[in-house]
């Protein structure tokens, strides 16, 4: 099952060190340079405050969240068999942005300032994901199996519910929230904290390891249903759990983030592109480039408007739809395997 164009080891050595370079590189870059440039900061103290205390938090979440939208996009895509599959399209990610957006315009209201600081719109975020799945589990589900058309269909029409009553909000919000939600609904980055991180990374963490347990099992959906089952794939399991995961993976990380597009789709075409379509290296692949990419559109976004920060979803977006076109040009239907 696995076809493999690119050796693994080198490529993961690759991905791994471009990762840490941009990583050292992101630290580096900002208004204020590192504090040993000119033009950078003087005082020692203000320079640990401004690396470790608003930087590196930042560059982390990055990382998580690139990892988990670009494994996520993964097992999108080798679930339903079509590279053009996203979280978005089973409308994961309409729910969380539903749930995040109402915390953000009521969530002082029912939780106080203290509560809704600190928990509210990733505990949002997360009800908004796990609620919107709950509802395509119950619509796809028929005779105690998962229709994959059925699940496709439901997910495009209740994302639209989602982002209709998205927009309705935006008419309850005062102007401070009104402004928060502009920034998020474009995706962003900014002033996130450690204690985010901390609410993160335990889902992030947890969910890329069910993602890639479930690569084998993957790899005989490409097969087909009928053919997955019979070489002893739980397919109805499977689709279960890779619906979880990518609940687990994509509702935190848009509460924290906002809405970033392109990820999903274009880091796991990548990926296959070069190694193939064996998910054994393609989910953890997937969230190596992931990571990269939202690292370096997030140090593009701090760097090309000093001292504005640009929301991170439009580099992504600007980065992204010229490579998704150039995909679709060149894409042959065998790619992936129907």
């Amino acid at each position: 099952m696995s076809v493999s164009r690119l050796p693994i080891l080198p490529a993961f050595t690759f991905l791994l060190l471009a990762l840490i370079a941009s990583l050292l590189f992101s630290l580096a870059s900002g208004a204020t340079g590192f504090g040993i440039h000119p033009g950078g900061v003087d005082d020692p103290a203000l320079t640990r405050l401004i690396v470790l205390g608003i930087r590196l938090p930042r560059i982390v979440l990055a990382v998580l969240v690139g990892a988990g939208l670009g494994a996520a996009g993964a097992v999108m895509q080798g679930l339903f068999r079509n590279p053009l599959a996203d979280p978005g399209l089973i409308g994961v990610s309409s729910g969380a942005a539903l749930g995040a957006t109402l915390m953000i315009v009521e969530g002082v209201v029912w939780l106080g300032p203290g509560v809704m600081a600190r928990w509210g719109i990733p505990v949002g975020g997360m009800l908004g994901a796990c609620v919107m799945t709950g509802i395509l589990q119950r619509f796809s589900t028929r005779q105690g199996s998962v229709s994959t058309s059925r699940l496709v269909l439901a997910g495009v029409a209740l994302g639209a519910l989602a982002s209709a009553a998205t927009g309705i909000l935006l008419y309850r919000a005062n102007d401070a929230a009104l402004r928060d939600l502009t920034f998020w609904t474009m995706g962003s980055l900014a002033g996130v904290r450690w204690r985010e991180i901390e609410i993160l990374a335990p889902f992030t963490l947890s969910s890329l390891l069910l993602l890639m347990a479930l690569a084998r099992p993957l790899n005989l959906l490409l097969l087909g249903e009928e053919n997955a089952a019979l070489m002893g794939c739980r397919v109805g399991r499977v689709k279960f759990l890779c619906l979880l995961a990518v609940t687990l993976c994509v509702g935190p990380a848009v509460a924290f983030s906002g809405v970033i597009g392109f990820v999903g789709v274009i880091v796991p075409h990548l990926i296959r592109l070069a190694s193939g379509p064996d998910h054994r290296f393609l989910i953890p692949g997937s969230a190596l480039l992931g990571s990269l990419l939202l690292v370096l559109s997030d140090t593009l976004a701090r760097l090309i408007a000093i001292p504005s920060d640009v929301p991170v979803g439009i580099v992504t977006a600007g980065l992204g739809a010229p490579v998704f076109i150039w995909l679709l040009m060149r894409r042959s239907d065998q790619e992936i395997p129907s």
